[in-house]
This record gives C-alpha cells, sequence and structure tokens, in this order.
C-alpha cells in the first residue's frame, strides 16, 4: 500500500517534523508513507492576491497527483472516527491525502477526489493538522492489522 500526504507549506516546522518522522518509520510495517511538501512562486504570488486565486493555484500544483483514491482534508468534509477513517486502507492500495493552503480548496478540486474529510470541527494550524492526520493513519493501519496500539 502507498500512502501520500500533500500539503500547500513554505517551511516544515522542526518539532512538528520530528513527530511525523516517527510515525513515518512506525508506518513502514504497513506502508509506505511519504510527506509531501508543495510550495512554488505561483502559489506565493497568488496568495498575495487573494482566496480565489490562491485556490486556484492549490488546484493547479495537485492536480498531476491525483491519481489512486484522494482524499481532500476541508471544514465541509465529512466527520468519522477513527474506524471509518481506516476502511479507506482496507478498500485501496494508493491513497493521496491532500491538505489546502491556507484558503482551502476550490469546490471544482474537492470534486475531483473521491472523498472529503474533515479532522475535526475545530481549526487546526496546518502543522497541527498534518501531525492529526499522520497519527491517525497510524491508527487506521493498526486498526486494521488488529494491533494494539488503538486500545
Amino acid at each position: 500500500m502507498n500512502i501520500t500526504v500533500y500539503a500547500i507549506e513554505k517551511s516544515k516546522n522542526e518539532a512538528m517534523q520530528s513527530v511525523i518522522k516517527d510515525y513515518l518509520k512506525m508506518t513502514k510495517r504497513f506502508a509506505k508513507l511519504e510527506d509531501k511538501s508543495i510550495f512554488n512562486k505561483q502559489i506565493a504570488l497568488a496568495q498575495t492576491k487573494g482566496d480565489i486565486e490562491a485556490k486556484k493555484s492549490y488546484s493547479k500544483a495537485y492536480e498531476p497527483y491525483l491519481n489512486g483514491f484522494n482524499v481532500a482534508l476541508d471544514v465541509t468534509g465529512d466527520e468519522l472516527d477513527s474506524f471509518e477513517f481506516s476502511e479507506i486502507f482496507k478498500q485501496n492500495s494508493k491513497v493521496n491525502f491532500f491538505i489546502g493552503g491556507a484558503f482551502g480548496f476550490e469546490k471544482e478540486f474537492l470534486k475531483q477526489t473521491q472523498k472529503v474529510i474533515s479532522l475535526s470541527r475545530l481549526t487546526y494550524a496546518h502543522k497541527v493538522a498534518k501531525v492529526v492526520l499522520f497519527e491517525q493513519i497510524y491508527r487506521g493501519l493498526c486498526i486494521n492489522a488488529n494491533h494494539p496500539y488503538h486500545k
């Protein structure tokens, strides 16, 4: 199984990246998990112009990676418990997660994904949302493998 997490982020936070590296390491026995950050001049410029341009730039940056089962994290998405979340991995051998930039996603991009989820009704900083997502990926894989981590 291949799982990739894509995030629009200019730079990585060292403390959060350390936690993510731990999850990458622990997940190796269940799946190949990758952490991909995307940020370019077009995104930087678009973000200075406003939300419509920023969202378009995120879509353009992400569209080449829409292969496999695609999951977008968005406040409008379904709230799942950990068992429901783990079902994503039972049915798909290639899963891509997309974390939007500061302005979120275009509705058209969300329509191109197979699932839209929300991690919570709370709003998280992107770096925190990313750590929560990596933990839930590990937890979901452990649930499917009957590993005691979830207990």
